[in-house]
């Protein structure tokens, strides 16, 4: 039995969801979402809860159940929440800068890097605090679009230089001894 996959889902007010053809649609403040929807996966929308059931016990049909429970979850969250995801550039003359839809890095190579913005994302710079925020209401693409901006240049372990994330942890080395 699939805990997660029966847990029913509250709909938030503003939000409507709408099943049709194995295609499950999303609308909120914030956007609009789709998901394709498996065959052994039923999907039922009622006034304020949204309950996903299964046709059959199989192993597939358990964990499809739950990942289409966590997937409508967050496409519910994106819509009327949205999510953020925070970066921290730390480095002498390493920066970020806003440019329209595109974000122009200074990482310490040769070059500068001209990033663009995936649709449906958009991005906040603190030049001061020298932090990036990237925000949207997929909750994978923001996570894809932080990772793709971190690998840019991670942070390294002897001083820390580079992008990491905001909650994230780099273990320091020790240089070299004498």
């Amino acid at each position: 039995m699939s805990r997660i996959g029966k847990l029913p889902i509250t709909l938030p007010s503003g939000v409507s969801v709408v099943v049709k053809n194995n295609v499950a649609s999303v609308k909120g403040a914030k956007g609009e979402l789709t998901e394709q929807i498996p065959t052994l996966v039923k999907i039922t929308v009622l006034k304020t809860q949204i309950v996903v059931s299964r046709d059959n016990d199989s192993k597939t049909a358990r964990a499809n159940q739950g990942l289409i429970r966590s997937l409508l979850n967050n496409m519910i969250q994106g819509v009327s929440k949205g999510f953020e995801q925070s970066l921290v550039i730390n480095g002498i003359g390493y920066r970020a800068e806003l440019k329209g839809n595109y974000l122009y890095f200074l990482l310490g190579y040769s070059h500068p890097i001209l990033y663009e913005l995936p649709n449906g994302i958009s991005s906040l710079v603190d030049r001061k605090a020298n932090t990036i925020k990237i925000m949207g209401a997929d909750k994978q693409l923001v996570g894809a679009t932080a990772a793709e901006i971190r690998a840019m240049r991670p942070p390294e372990p002897y001083k820390g230089k580079g992008i990491r994330y905001h909650d994230e942890i780099i273990r320091r080395k020790e240089g070299k001894s004498a």
